[in-house]
């Protein structure tokens, strides 16, 4: 889809004269001159599609800043056509943008703890990762973001289903958007990956482990990101209990609207799976939502998760 179809992205984060560059390109899409790079936006929201990316080859510094800045400014990327890309190279690319996370409560891959392999058999029911929210806010030190591989899709249905959480607090009302600032709210595993819990459930190629004592952790409701200043909101269905200081009765209410509010279809974008493709979405910023609508057919993806800070 060419640049000029949908609009261009939001680049309030970038300087004027650097925003100004941006938006001079050539509508058919941009690209950078480092390389034969080409990223075609997936929705006027968020996501966009890069081809001309290798990464069975390690890239520049100059090739990676330009895929690094891509992700700041779409949230979500889908780089298509990595097929044949190892483990080791699947670490070595995400290790460009930090340490790697080793799940508390999955089992890693044999040999690289820091993949996980999340696979769904074709006889089964229940997928991982089914319902919207962003992983690993239930830590101290949440994820900054995560690179999922395809290795094998099904021949319709598993898309994942992001939410950008910034254009979510932009629709925020200016009196509850003052409300929420001086927010935190409380998160854990303890629901997900409880006795019951979604997450936990049995499943024959992954190994999961009960966790319903798992610590809690506040984190601001309103977070700024790290990098580009912009402000979003920072609660999930998933992992976020209460607000702190109110019952979880008392918290409902105003985590639903906050709720409904995140995943409007107006802040979404859909991935469609080909094999070989490599997502990497922005956990400071965004929800995703693995769609389970592919019964009787096998589904396996491969995940690196990269450590973040402390939210603020």
């Amino acid at each position: 889809m060419p640049l000029g179809a949908c609009g261009p992205p939001r680049l309030s984060h970038i300087s004027g004269s650097r925003a100004n560059d941006i938006l001079a390109l050539p509508p058919r899409g941009w690209f950078t001159p480092l390389m034969s790079m080409n990223i075609q936006p997936l929705t006027g929201t968020l996501g966009a599609e890069i081809h001309g990316v290798d990464l069975t080859n390690e890239l520049s510094n100059s090739d990676f800043a330009a895929v690094h800045q891509a992700f700041l400014d779409f949230k979500v990327i889908v780089l298509r056509g990595q097929h044949g890309m190892t483990p080791d190279q699947h670490k070595a690319f995400a290790r460009r943008f930090g340490t790697l996370n080793i799940h508390p409560y999955v089992k890693g891959m044999d040999g690289h703890p820091e993949l996980l392999e999340i696979i769904k058999e074709k006889d089964e029911k229940t997928n991982f990762g089914g319902g919207w929210h962003s992983d690993m806010s239930f830590l101290e030190e949440p994820a900054l973001g995560s690179i999922l591989h395809a290795l094998e899709v099904p021949p319709y249905g598993g898309d994942t289903l992001f939410a950008d959480q910034q254009a979510a607090y932009d629709r925020v009302s200016p009196g509850l958007q003052k409300t929420l600032a001086g927010m935190t709210a409380v998160h854990s595993a303890s629901k997900e990956y409880g006795a019951d819990g979604y997450s936990a459930a049995v499943r024959q190629s992954m190994d999961a482990t009960a966790a319903p004592d798992a610590p809690e952790y506040e984190h601001p409701v309103v977070r700024t990101h790290p990098e580009t200043g912009r402000k979003g909101l920072y609660v999930n269905p998933a992992f976020t209990l209460r607000f702190a200081g109110w019952s979880r009765k008392e918290s409902r209410p105003l985590l639903d609207y906050l709720f409904n509010l995140s995943r409007e279809e107006r802040h979404t974008c859909r991935v469609r799976w080909q094999a070989g493709d490599v997502t990497m979405w922005d956990n400071r910023c965004v929800w995703h939502y693995a769609l389970n609508d592919y019964h009787g057919h096998r589904r396996h993806m491969r995940r690196a998760t990269v450590d973040g800070d402390r939210p603020h």
